[in-house]
Parts: C-alpha cells; sequence; structure tokens
C-alpha cells in the first residue's frame, strides 16, 4: 500500500517545480534527499520537505521499514493562482497571477514485522 504526502500552496510555478520532481522519480527516499540536498534549485526545498513527510507517514504511522522506502510516484500539479495589479502606462493598472504548485508523493516500501508477545500460561501445579 503505497503512503502518500501532500504539500499544498508552494510559491512556485509547477514547471520549475516539476523539473526538481523528476530528478527523484523511482528513487529510494534516502537517495532522494541526498540528491536535492545537494539541487542548486529554490524549488529542492519544497520537493525535499513534501519527500520527507512522505517517508516518516509510511514510517510512523503505517510501519514500513525507512531503509526500504522508495518513490513509486510523485506529481506537481498548479495550485490556487493569486490575482495581482501592477502599475502600468497612463495610469492604467494591469493584472498578473502568481502561480502555485500543489506536490504528491507517493512512497511504496516492505512493511516491518511486529511479533506479538506470548501469552504466559499458569501452569496446573500452581493452582493446587
Amino acid at each position: 500500500m503505497a503512503v502518500k504526502a501532500l504539500y499544498k500552496g508552494v510559491r512556485m510555478s509547477p514547471r520549475k517545480v516539476s523539473v526538481v520532481a523528476a530528478l527523484v522519480r523511482g528513487r529510494s527516499v534516502s537517495d532522494a534527499v541526498t540528491i536535492l540536498d545537494h539541487t542548486p534549485r529554490r524549488a529542492a526545498q519544497a520537493v525535499k520537505k513534501a519527500v520527507v513527510s512522505a517517508g516518516a507517514n509510511a514510517e510512523h504511522n503505517h510501519n514500513y521499514k525507512p531503509d526500504t522506502l522508495f518513490i513509486s510516484e510523485i506529481s506537481v500539479t498548479p495550485g490556487v493562482r493569486y490575482r495581482r495589479f501592477r502599475a502600468a502606462a497612463r495610469g492604467r493598472a494591469l493584472r498578473f497571477a502568481r502561480t502555485t504548485s500543489n506536490i504528491r508523493v507517493l512512497v511504496d516500501g516492505e512493511l516491518r514485522v511486529i511479533k506479538k508477545p506470548t501469552p504466559k500460561v499458569k501452569s496446573m501445579e500452581n493452582d493446587k
């Protein structure tokens, strides 16, 4: 079962973020974090935050082994567009949009086996 993390409202255009997301698609979570640490783009911080969050969700909430996690899917979609105005010639104002992105990361891996403690059985000799 894949575990997901969403990072919504990233104040960068989806075109810029998807270039960085393509670098880590299909890699293990630990490799992806190392790659993103050394990527000199601003979008690398946002993608790293989403990848680390997905790994932590899988480890703590769903009991996956952290060293077996890999990114099964990563997608970047356009988010809300903030409409703004900029001063133009002859006293006018022109509208422009500040774009945002939504980053969705799915990680998968091997489940950790939890051994349940065996119940202690009372012997019949103690009850006599």
